[in-house]
């Protein structure tokens, strides 16, 4: 079966979208289209098909007199045929949203893309369905998160260097004020203000050089506190008033830490707004780890080098995850991708082999539209339909898998707040590594406490920041694996009587395996076989991951 062209047309034969399969120019195009309509009328019947001397018209009406028409060999197999005809009349409605002309010609390039889903390269019928068709047209763009990820960042510098330059300009002036001033005065602090327009003396008998040196005092100040800190503060995240840098750490003698109070917005929206303060994504939407807003986790990374390597491969999962207060998993879903980044020309002719066989049933794998199915079903490779090249420095989300078993949640928490009945609450909580096949860095968990007092630990393993003005805490592991620290729990009494102020709690964490045993088997390229050197990062995270 070998379909040359696909179309939509009027019964005049005006063509409202035309795919061509194979090699044809615009003149042979048009020419059989507009040989269509004298052949479809012949004899005053309606035909399924019509031949001439050299190819096979295969159509179907549609409504307001549009026709949907497949132009084929004559040795093409007419049942095949009228199956991809079929297929065409239910894609043609659903992606254009009804069969008027005007919306046939607003929706003309997701026709031509949804053509390319029922019909490959060279006219073949690919085995596919509606539905799936839908999915693929659906998928996000890769590409088009990257580019808003850049503008977005762009935007961020043009402001910071705005503010940096607007700083500039003010401490300038500051200097030009304050040398004014030396210069003109003559023997008394009046005098010298005189010429700047105004008294000398500010109202309260505080000079301008009184409020210049104690802007200095203060920064000053700030400073002496920010070096008791604890390593990894930055109190630029949470304004500049000085009240707020902790002293000095404090040490918990019932077997905690307490690094010290930090602050932090107790709702999410408060938590994104000052994230992005710091260039931060929004804790609920798990862009970023919870334990980044009190100073925990890892350190800031630094700016990525250029890539070494003709090609740069990605393995990244999140996980959305709901508990109830027991520790049950409600919903659980796993999300992965893997990306393709080609960094020069070598690196675009790659063909990426993973272990197909291996992967589970129960892991819902598909490939990107663009990608040849038919070499990824046989052989488990992944390069792209006709032998053509991924673009460069562009990452390509060439593959990706989901999984919505429960048992994926890799942590469980039980969190049980008691009311004692006197004015105050006990609260236990528990903490345990469900998958021992993982390891996890960074495991933060994120309390509201529904008060500004501070907890009073009672027991605890890992450590724990408190926030005393927006009333959080956070419950921090370097660290958890099935060799440390696979359980753990948290025992603290404080005042209040509403045991619903302590959901929901969020948790954070990262981890370089990943819950789909995918692994690459080899990269080679696609030309002469020979091995192309690649970087591979892995990647597993949370989305949403909390217990209501």
């Amino acid at each position: 079966m070998v379909v040359l062209s696909a179309s939509v047309c009027t019964r005049q034969g005006k063509a409202l979208v035309s795919r061509q399969f194979v090699e044809m120019n615009r003149l042979r195009v048009e020419g059989l289209l507009a040989a269509f309509p004298k052949l479809a009328g012949h004899g005053g019947k309606q035909h399924t098909y019509v031949e001439t001397d050299s190819v096979r018209y295969v159509y179907q009406p549609l409504e307001n007199q549009i026709y949907l028409l497949l132009i084929t060999t004559k040795t093409s197999n007419i049942v095949e045929d009228l199956g991809t005809l079929r297929l065409l009349a239910k894609v043609v409605p659903d992606v254009a949203g009804g069969l008027q002309e005007q919306a046939i010609n607003d929706n003309a390039f997701e026709l031509i893309f949804a053509f390319d889903e029922v019909l490959t390269t060279g006219g073949y019928k690919e085995e596919v369905s509606l539905s799936t068709i839908r999915a693929n047209l659906l998928m996000d763009s890769h590409e088009e998160k990257i580019h808003m990820a850049l503008k977005q960042s762009k935007e961020e510098q043009a402001r910071d260097e705005m503010r940096r330059q607007a700083k500039t300009i003010k401490e300038r002036q500051m200097a030009q004020l304050r040398e004014g001033f030396i210069k003109g005065g003559t023997g008394s602090v009046s005098g010298g203000m005189q010429g700047f327009g105004g008294g000398g003396v500010q109202p309260g008998g505080q000079s301008f050089l009184d409020g210049f040196d104690s802007g200095l005092q203060q920064q000053q100040e700030e400073q002496q506190q920010n070096d008791f800190a604890p390593s990894g503060f930055d109190p630029s995240r949470f304004g500049n008033s000085a009240a707020q840098v902790p002293s000095a750490p404090k040490v918990i003698a019932k077997g905690g830490m307490k690094l010290g109070g930090l602050s932090v917005k107790r709702n999410d929206q408060a938590l994104a707004a000052m994230a992005a303060e710091d260039n931060l994504l929004p804790l609920g939407g798990g862009k970023a780890n919870l334990g980044d807003a009190f100073g925990l986790g890892a350190p800031v990374q630094k700016a990525v080098a250029a890539p070494s390597t003709p090609l740069t491969l990605v393995l990244e999962e999140k996980i959305t995850a709901q508990m109830n207060r027991e520790g049950g998993v409600e919903s659980c879903e796993v999300k992965g991708t893997l990306t393709l980044t080609a960094n020069t020309d070598v690196g675009a002719m790659a063909v990426v082999s993973v272990n197909k066989a291996q992967i589970p049933k129960d892991f819902n794998v598909a490939t990107h539209p663009k990608v040849d199915k038919k070499t990824y079903a046989k052989e488990g490779k992944l390069m792209l339909k006709g032998g053509s090249g991924f673009p460069i420095s562009r990452p390509v989300g060439i593959l990706r898998w989901s999984y919505g078993g429960e048992d994926a949640a890799p942590l469980s928490i039980n969190c049980w707040p008691e009311d004692e009945g006197n004015g105050a609450i006990n609260v236990n909580i528990e903490m345990e590594l469900t998958r021992t096949d993982l390891v996890l860095q960074d495991v933060n968990i994120l309390l509201p406490l529904g008060t500004t007092d501070p907890p009073v630990i009672e027991s605890i393993d890992g450590v724990y920041k408190h926030d005393a003005r927006s009333g959080m805490m956070c419950w921090h592991f370097d660290q958890v694996s099935a060799d440390s620290n696979s359980t753990a729990s948290l025992e603290f009494r404080i005042g209040g009587a509403n045991t619903e102020a302590f959901f929901p709690v969020q948790i954070g964490f990262r981890s370089e395996t990943l819950l789909c045993p995918i692994q690459i088997v080899g990269v080679t390229n696609s030309q002469n076989g020979t091995v192309v050197p690649n970087q591979m990062t892995k990647n597993f995270g949370p989305e949403v991951y909390q217990c209501t």
